[in-house]
């Protein structure tokens, strides 16, 4: 029996204007892809130059672009923080005078004792019997919103937790999402018209829950952030919670980008369906493809 062996066949060259990329669908690209023929863009990451000028993608994920500087962000990839990121984490251990906060990065994050704000509002130095009562702020597995302060000699990120906005979060639901489809906007927390509230973490944890019922400010005593409980949820404001929670869920399924216009898009053409419906594919072609149409037209 005769074996032929054929060569391998060369990705085709597409030259196409990469840089028109919309702003609510995340352009993707395969390594050995064609990001650009122009000769007028610098290669980032992800990205390498065949000689010719050709920016061509190393790895599989969104094209980036920073004025003339191209790069590649991996679709598969852990989180990389920057100091005034907004985080979503979730705690995984209580050490000594910290906290480690899971935030979806190489390595937990810390969260120390000096960083957060006492019960009362008190301004003093942390002492060793708010050492001892560490576990009525955050224990394991409570859910928190916090913001990336510093980084350490061994690449590990310091959160805080000072502020109104950043507090433990209850009356909700936890959407875990790949990072790179979240959006950098004017802020990271938003108030849908449907009555449910959303914290857009840049790690790719999103929580979606009810609004409070009290608004949170500087004046509000701080116990209020550390409660465990959940309030008094009825079931249309839990089916609004799943809806939102499944339409985010359908947006990062079809690798769009995620914000709040988007998401609100994708809730009004989810609601001719119900919420398990929204977890079937042709469902989810059928109103990401809805949501992207007006966000064009917009």
């Amino acid at each position: 029996m005769e074996l032929t062996i054929l060569s391998p066949v060369p990705t085709p060259k597409v030259n196409t204007d990469r840089m028109e990329i919309d702003d609510e669908q995340a352009h993707l690209v395969n390594p050995g892809e064609t990001v650009t023929t122009d000769q007028q863009f610098m290669r980032g990451h992800g990205t390498y130059t065949d000689g010719e000028g050709t920016v061509i993608s190393s790895v599989a994920g969104a094209v980036e672009r920073v004025n003339k500087l191209l790069s590649v962000r991996p679709l598969k990839t852990r989180y990389t923080a920057e100091i005034g990121d907004i985080v979503v984490g979730r705690i995984t251990e209580v050490a000594m005078r910290r906290w480690k906060v899971d935030t979806n990065a190489r390595q937990d994050a810390n969260l120390l004792l000096s960083s957060v704000s006492l019960p009362g509002g008190v301004q003093r130095r942390k002492n060793e019997a708010d050492e001892l009562q560490m576990r009525q702020f955050f224990a394991e597995g409570d859910v928190l919103v916090a913001e990336v302060q510093a980084f350490y000699n061994d690449g590990t990120m310091g959160l805080h937790t000072r502020g109104f906005k950043f507090c433990k979060l209850r009356n909700g639901s936890f959407v875990c999402v790949p990072p790179v489809l979240v959006q950098r906007c004017k802020s990271q927390f938003h108030s849908l018209p449907c009555g449910v509230d959303v914290i857009l973490g840049l790690n790719g944890y999103i929580w979606v829950h009810k609004k409070f019922q009290t608004v949170l400010g500087d004046d509000t005593d701080p116990t209020v952030y550390y409660s465990s409980t959940n309030d008094d949820i009825s079931a249309e404001e839990r089916l609004d919670i799943a809806r939102v929670s499944n339409c985010i869920s359908a947006l990062a399924k079809q690798y769009m980008h995620i914000n709040d216009t988007i998401i609100i898009y994708t809730y009004e053409a989810s609601l001719g369906h119900s919420v398990k419906e929204l977890l079937e594919l042709d469902v989810i072609e059928s109103i990401t493809r809805e949501a992207s149409l007006r966000m064009r037209s917009a």
